[in-house]
């Protein structure tokens, strides 16, 4: 009697068990299309989740990056020294530019410094606008210069040895270059100009503004360095030519204001400070090659003699130079409307 009581017992327990179980899978079954909309929720949750930590680690690393980076260019004057690198090369590479420091943006950012200035060319009496240079530093290796020129008759980028308007009496260049006399000739009296003029000789600066007398004014000279004499295409290199304003800088932050020294000794200043740098000098110069170890000591031996210039008059006083028996060649640059007083 006992044994067949247990057995219903155990029956009856399994028959409510199975019941019970029947009733919960009936009353939280979830449909399958739920199921599915379930674990879609999950993973996009997931994957917000994911991109939030992203975020805030970036977030994190932004203000760090940003200040090590300006600590870079800060620290021991790095951004300064890199841009007297580029403002410097421009004066003494570029015939009759010059800058405006008021003009001078610097821009950092990560471990990256770009710099914009505008560049100046003084016609006749004053200074135009000649164009916008752009230099982006990845740390301190400059990318080559965006320039926007602004000119009728802007000077080629090519890295070629010359400017395509000076030569050096001896050098392999320019021994069938017409001069644009004729050019001068057709432009109208009322207007200011600006000319190139090779020499026949090498000369001292001073001796060339006398032998060209006080209507025109020379304003940058090309400097001989021992090297424009020489073929130097057959060796596969190309070097620009250097020189330096004649004039004194009448901004007070420009190199060659003439308040401590002279043009020249700023001139070879210069060089020196950029030798330090070449390759980063070279970058934003229009040539390959600068050879500032092999041109500083030939001007230290030999001192400053020069074999051209840029000057720049009134267009009927540019006119008489034709037969000045020291020019070689003559090239015409900017014309603007009179200015001169």
């Amino acid at each position: 009697m006992d044994k067949n009581q247990n057995q219903n017992d155990e029956e009856l327990y399994q028959s409510f068990l199975n019941e019970s179980v029947q009733d919960y899978e009936k009353s939280h079954k979830v449909p399958e299309e739920k199921q599915k909309r379930l674990i879609k929720a999950g993973r996009n949750h997931a994957m917000q989740t994911n991109i939030m930590i992203s975020l805030a680690i970036l977030l994190l690393f932004v203000p760090v990056l940003t200040l090590s980076s300006y600590l870079y260019y800060s620290i021991g004057g790095r951004a300064n020294h890199l841009i007297d690198i580029a403002t410097k090369t421009i004066y003494v590479t570029e015939p009759n530019m010059s800058l405006e420091e008021m003009e001078l943006e610097e821009d950092i950012g990560f471990f990256t410094m770009n710099i914009y200035f505008d560049v100046f060319k003084r016609i006749g009496k004053e200074d135009y606008k000649a164009g916008e240079y752009s230099v982006r530093f990845a740390l301190n290796n400059p990318n080559f210069p965006k320039r926007n020129m602004k000119l009728e008759r802007p000077l080629p980028i090519s890295g070629s040895m010359e400017t395509d308007r000076l030569y050096h009496p001896d050098g392999p260049s320019g021994k069938n270059i017409y001069s644009d006399w004729d050019i001068l000739d057709h432009l109208p009296d009322g207007t200011v100009g600006e000319i190139y003029l090779s020499l026949n000789q090498l000369m001292k600066p001073e001796e060339l503004k006398k032998q060209l007398g006080n209507n025109v004014e020379v304003r940058w000279v090309a400097v001989d360095t021992g090297l424009e004499d020489k073929n130097l295409y057959e060796a596969g290199h190309s070097v620009a030519p250097i020189g330096y304003p004649l004039q004194a800088d009448a901004t007070t932050w420009s190199p060659f204001n003439g308040r401590e020294k002279s043009n020249e000794e700023v001139f070879l200043d210069i060089l020196k400070f950029l030798a330090k740098d070449e390759k980063t000098a070279e970058k934003i110069s229009r040539a390959k090659s600068l050879a500032l170890k092999e041109r500083i000591p030939y001007i230290e031996k030999n001192g400053i003699h020069i074999y051209g210039g840029v000057i720049t008059g009134p267009t009927p006083e540019l006119r008489k130079l034709k037969d000045n028996p020291l020019i070689r060649v003559m090239k015409v640059g900017e014309v603007k409307l009179w200015n001169w007083k």
